[in-house]
């Protein structure tokens, strides 16, 4: 079983940055794939991006060339660098942890409790 717990949200206006952490818990952090969802008010939770154990990723095409997802597993964290951020990026982003590589929420079975990200226009 794994902990998660995001840090890194805020206000920030269109075309600036933020970087994401999700720091979790437990010694096998490595054997999980993570991802990152987001869900805006009123829509469903959609994919963000994900990386395996061994770096391979995987993103969704409204971010691709933008975000970039990363691990550090000596220090049982993963990370979304969010760059020319748009409005539209306006959500709560979650972290999750999964055996498997997937787009789809239902897949993962861990979840942390999410952090707002706002970007003002």
């Amino acid at each position: 079983q794994v902990q998660l717990v995001e840090s890194g949200g805020g206000l920030v206006q269109a075309g600036g940055s933020l970087r994401l952490s999700c720091a979790a818990s437990g010694r096998t952090f490595k054997s999980y794939v993570m991802g990152w969802f987001r869900q805006a008010p009123g829509k469903e939770r959609e994919f963000v991006a994900a990386i395996t154990w061994s770096g391979r990723t995987s993103y969704s095409d409204s971010v691709k060339g933008r975000f970039t997802i990363s691990r550090d597993n000596a220090k049982n964290t993963v990370y979304l660098e969010m760059n020319n951020l748009k409005p539209e990026d306006t959500a709560v982003y979650y972290c999750a942890a999964d055996y498997a590589l997937s787009s789809f929420s239902r897949d993962y079975d861990y979840w942390g409790q999410g952090t707002q990200v706002t970007v003002s226009s």
